[in-house]
Formats: C-alpha cells, sequence, structure tokens
C-alpha cells in the first residue's frame, strides 16, 4: 500500500510556512501589546472536559469528536477547542488565586471528524485566546478590538466582516427557549431527526442546523435580541458603544448562535464571502458559566479561536507573492582547497546573525550561482584558487551586479557594514 497521510489531515510544506509564520507571529505581537501571555495546553483530555463544557447535544460531542479508551478504562478525546483545556488549566493551577484577571492565548492543532472540504480539515490549526475574570462589557469590546486589529495587521478586513449578537443569560434564555419549542413544535416532523431530539433538549442548536429545511423554518424564528433581560441589553449595546468608540465596524446579526453550549450574551463571528461554504474565519463570545461548570469559582470570561488555514486562504488573495525563503549570502567555491576555507567562513557568518548557504560537493561556478539566485542572496561570496592565492573573497552584490575583492580575514566585519 501506498503510504499517504490521513483523510482530513494535511502537510505545511516549506514553502507555505512562512505565510503561517507571518499570520502566527502577528497574532503573538499583537497580542502581548494587549497584555496577553501565551499558554500551552495538552492535545489529549479526559472526554469529560468537553462533554461538560461543550454541551452534549452540540455536533461536537455527538458526531465529530475523536474519542477512545485508553488502557487503564478512561475516556480520552484529541482536543476539538482550545477554551475548554485553558479553562481546565486555568482551574488546576489555581490562576484565579493568583490575579483577578487572566489572559491567555493559544495556538495549536485540533481535531473533527468533519466531511472535509476547502478550508475545513479534520486536523486543522487555530489561534485563540481567552480573558478570564471582568465580567464588564469593556472586556468583550477590547477582545474584538483585539481581533481585528489582528486582521489589519495581516491585510484581511477587506475580506471580511464583523458580525455581533447577543445570547442572554440564564435570566432571559430559558423564557426565550420555552418560546423556540413553542415555535418549532407544529413543525417538528419537517426537522431532520437530530433537530427533533433537541428540540426538547436544547432548541438553541436547531438555530445553528445546516440541514437546509430545517435553515428554512430557523429563519423565521423569534430572534434572542427581541427576548433580552435589561441586563443583557444594556451589556450588549455597552459592547456596541465601545466598538464604535475605537471605530471597529461590525453589523448586528441576530442569527448567530455558536455551535458550543457554553456561551452567554456577547457572542461574535468573523465571516467571510471569498471561501465559499466555509465562510467563518474566526468566532467567539462570553461563557460567564464555564469555569463553574468545570469546577472552578464562579468567574467570568470571554474568548475567541481563528482557524489558521481560512486564514492562510485569505492571505494568499492579499499577498499572492507569499514571503519567499531569501538568503543573505551565499558562498560559490571551486576545488577542494576554496571548499574547505569555504565551511568555516559560512559558520563565521552565521555566528554573526548573517544566514548562509554554500554546496557541499564541487559543483560548477554557473550551477552555484544559479542556485544562488534561486535562494535569493543578496550576495554571492565566491572562492577559487586566484583568491585563495590573494587571500581574498570576491564579493559579488546580486542585486547591483558589482564586485570587489576584501580580504578573507576582513571579509566577515566588512559585510555587517555593507549590509546596513
Amino acid at each position: 500500500m501506498k503510504i499517504k497521510s490521513i483523510r482530513g489531515f494535511h502537510d505545511i510544506l516549506p514553502e507555505s510556512i512562512r505565510r503561517w509564520h507571518f499570520i502566527e507571529d502577528a497574532a503573538r505581537r499583537i497580542f502581548e501589546l494587549y497584555g496577553f501571555s501565551e499558554i500551552r495546553i495538552p492535545v489529549l483530555e479526559f472526554t469529560d472536559v468537553f462533554a461538560r463544557s461543550l454541551g452534549t447535544t452540540t455536533d461536537i460531542v455527538e458526531k465529530e469528536m475523536y474519542t477512545f479508551e485508553d488502557r487503564d478504562g478512561s475516556s480520552l478525546t484529541l482536543r476539538p477547542e482550545g477554551t475548554a483545556g485553558v479553562v481546565r488549566a486555568y482551574i488546576e493551577d489555581s490562576m484565579h488565586a493568583k490575579s483577578g484577571i487572566s489572559k491567555l492565548y493559544y495556538t495549536g492543532m485540533m481535531f473533527r471528524h468533519e466531511r472535509p472540504q476547502k478550508g475545513r480539515f479534520r486536523g486543522f490549526y487555530q489561534i485563540g485566546a481567552e480573558l478570564i475574570g471582568p465580567q464588564e462589557p469593556a472586556s468583550d469590546a477590547e477582545l474584538v478590538t483585539m481581533l481585528w486589529r489582528f486582521f489589519e495587521e495581516t491585510e484581511l478586513t477587506q475580506f471580511l466582516e464583523l458580525e455581533i449578537s447577543s445570547l442572554g443569560d440564564q435570566n432571559c434564555r430559558p423564557q426565550y427557549k420555552e418560546k423556540l419549542v413553542e415555535y418549532f413544535t407544529p413543525q417538528k416532523n419537517d426537522l431532520c431527526e437530530n433537530c427533533q431530539r433537541r428540540l426538547q433538549a436544547n432548541p438553541l442548536r436547531i438555530l445553528d442546523c445546516k440541514e437546509k429545511k430545517c435553515k428554512e423554518i430557523a429563519a423565521e424564528a423569534p430572534s434572542m435580541l427581541d427576548n433580552l433581560c435589561q441586563e443583557c441589553e444594556n451589556h450588549f449595546n455597552a459592547v456596541k458603544e465601545n466598538l464604535t468608540a475605537v471605530g471597529v465596524p461590525f453589523v448586528i446579526n441576530p442569527k448567530i448562535v455558536r455551535g458550543l453550549d457554553y456561551y452567554t450574551r456577547t457572542v461574535f463571528e468573523v465571516t467571510t464571502q471569498e471561501l465559499g461554504s466555509q465562510n467563518a474565519v474566526a468566532a467567539g463570545g462570553r461563557y460567564d458559566g464555564l469555569v463553574e461548570e468545570l469546577g472552578g469559582p464562579d468567574i467570568a470570561a470571554v474568548g475567541f479561536a481563528m482557524g489558521i488555514e481560512r486564514i492562510v486562504l485569505l492571505q494568499e488573495k492579499a499577498i499572492p507573492k507569499g514571503f519567499p525563503k531569501k538568503v543573505d549570502v551565499f558562498i560559490a567555491h571551486l576545488g577542494d582547497e576554496a571548499r574547505k576555507a569555504a565551511f568555516p567562513l559560512a559558520i563565521e557568518l552565521r555566528q554573526k546573525d548573517v544566514s548562509v548557504e554554500m554546496d557541499y560537493g564541487n559543483k560548477s561556478l554557473k550551477s552555484q550561482m544559479k542556485r544562488a539566485d534561486k535562494l535569493g542572496a543578496g550576495f554571492t561570496f565566491i572562492l577559487g584558487e586566484e583568491e585563495l592565492e590573494k587571500g581574498v573573497v570576491k564579493v559579488r552584490n546580486m542585486n547591483e551586479s558589482s564586485e570587489e575583492d576584501i580580504k578573507i580575514n576582513e571579509v566577515v566585519d566588512a559585510y555587517q557594514k555593507f549590509k546596513s
């Protein structure tokens, strides 16, 4: 059998990785400016971490998690998302006792058994951020502003739209659920099998169903925004005012539900029309009850996650030429003695933070110059018998097509000067 990757999993090849680095570096830089610190969580958790946090009636728990039994009989799951693991770490490491506010971000691979298509994989990468502690609407707005700043930094806002809404809280959502049950019950037989079951367990999930008939029925369902209690309405209005004050553009979409049960009040999505059916690039919201649900204190929180693969697809539209790897210096050598002299010279340059490439064999000068050009080298150092006899290196500026001889024991310092 031919060895190949698992369906829904993919390699990130060297010609693509620099674009990934650009995206990841931009996220780290922006998030750190907002006071966030990186956390690295395990890729594997006890299944209960996700079942309790995501909700047993969500698609992820019902159909998409990679779950298996460990040798000791415990149930383990590859993480399908990052928030639950971050909250578990927050509780287990007693972060609430160290600080009233925890700002955490993460990046890593997630796993969901979905049908693979453009922008959607079974093994995929996310960048996420969690702001745990404050319950004020200003924290919601700050997190969304940070996310939008990231998209500005990566030149993607031309393709994106920020949608916001509110899902209410434990005071107003139960009454809203009753209205949904009242609305959907007469049309129960027209709903898909999953939604018929969800009608009593969690009717909100029906609003998130992707089946065509269910979507058509849900289109006329009551809106949560029309059923918010006064506190939730005030909270949502304050979030909108804060975003408007700092110039973050948004539209209100009362149909946002989110696929996870832990959300309360503010929810948001960053969507695009450039990727077909996979239009969500980032999403998140407030989840004030999750810390307590997983065994911690009653502490508020808000967060988001974004899919790196989808950001990469948009980035290819914004910056199609990408970020090709370039080296500072290519050392071309002719003959065994020149090759021996080139090796320590390359090491010395690298110790000065100069990126250097050279061939290991004895190829022709023409062949080596072609490789230097392909690598995008700014300078080529040429060493041959003649140069060795003179004790010099011929330095060729590849951009200006100019050359000069520099003493071999002075070329490293000289390069630092003319590079700058």
